[in-house]
């Protein structure tokens, strides 16, 4: 969720390079480091919103195999993982095997860092008889998603009540038009923004997410700029484990207390609304 903003004239978005972070439970001797630190610097650059994961090294013992991999976001925000389902795919990304992992002991992943981990496959897992030699990758299993479908619409009964037919059928056809998301990535973009007297200023925005968990978003911190790209208004908004189902989305408005807007005349022609970057967010998954 690193930006939001509407959909006219959006700049494309630059690789963000992570930095290593180790579980602080790790005791790694130099040489560990040293092969860890290599193989880092070797990582692609990730967009803004992603998680990636990136197998290190494979080793096959009798009862099964172990895979090393970095788990990477470029989230603004920390991240912690209850479960994730990962494939090991060969070099034609055709399935060798697959586990779902528990990751209460892996803690929490840091915005814009990349973390070493180690994935324990049992022998069950395989999908084949014996793994080739070299060509592994490793992939999220994301399920019940085409990359090419949109996700449909999940509104609260107040937002169903408060619709007209008209209003909601442009609603679907906008978030049918939207550019395609990333497979497990969540992202905010802009729909709306007006500025209402006595109230301050509406953002409605539509959170996407295309992961393969529900996510409970506590409170949310939001900068925003007019087509000017200056700063005109900040706030925090306690969302109360506002809950956007895996593979939906979800309008929502936010609104900026007038006394919170710092400019008089409003350029609403072009606007985003963002997360800073070292802002804490609540968001859990589920």
């Amino acid at each position: 969720m690193n930006e939001i903003e509407n959909n006219s004239n959006t700049p494309k978005d630059e690789g963000i390079k992570t930095t290593l972070s180790y579980h602080p439970d790790w005791d790694l001797s130099v040489q560990e480091k040293y092969v860890f630190q290599f193989n880092h610097q070797k990582l692609p650059l990730l967009q803004p919103n992603q998680l990636s994961v990136s197998l290190i090294n494979l080793y096959e013992y009798d009862e099964g195999f172990v895979v090393t991999a970095f788990l990477s976001s470029s989230l603004p925000q920390a991240i912690t993982f209850e479960v994730i389902d990962l494939v090991l795919v060969n070099e034609n990304n055709e399935p060798l095997a697959r586990k779902s992992f528990e990751m209460d002991l892996f803690g929490e992943l840091p915005s814009n860092t990349s973390r070493p981990w180690r994935f324990l496959f049992e022998n069950d897992n395989k999908l084949v008889e014996e793994l080739p030699k070299k060509g592994w990758k490793l992939v999220f299993e994301l399920k019940n998603k085409s990359a090419d479908d949109a996700l449909p619409l999940d509104l609260e009964d107040s937002w169903k009540e408060a619709f007209s037919e008209e209003q909601l059928t442009k609603l679907e056809n906008i978030v049918k038009n939207l550019p395609p998301i990333r497979e497990g990535e969540v992202n905010f973009m802009g729909l709306e923004a007006n500025f209402i007297s006595g109230k301050g200023l509406a953002a409605t925005l539509l959170i996407r997410n295309a992961s393969n968990r529900s996510i409970f978003i506590e409170n949310l911190p939001l900068v925003f700029e007019d087509a000017s790209q200056e700063v005109i208004a900040q706030a925090g908004f306690q969302l109360n484990n506002l809950e956007v189902k895996s593979r939906t989305c979800k309008p929502w408005t936010f609104v900026f207390p007038e006394s919170s807007v710092t400019k008089e005349h409003l350029d609403l022609s072009k606007w985003r609304a963002y997360v800073p970057q070292s802002a804490k967010v609540d968001v859990k998954q589920s």
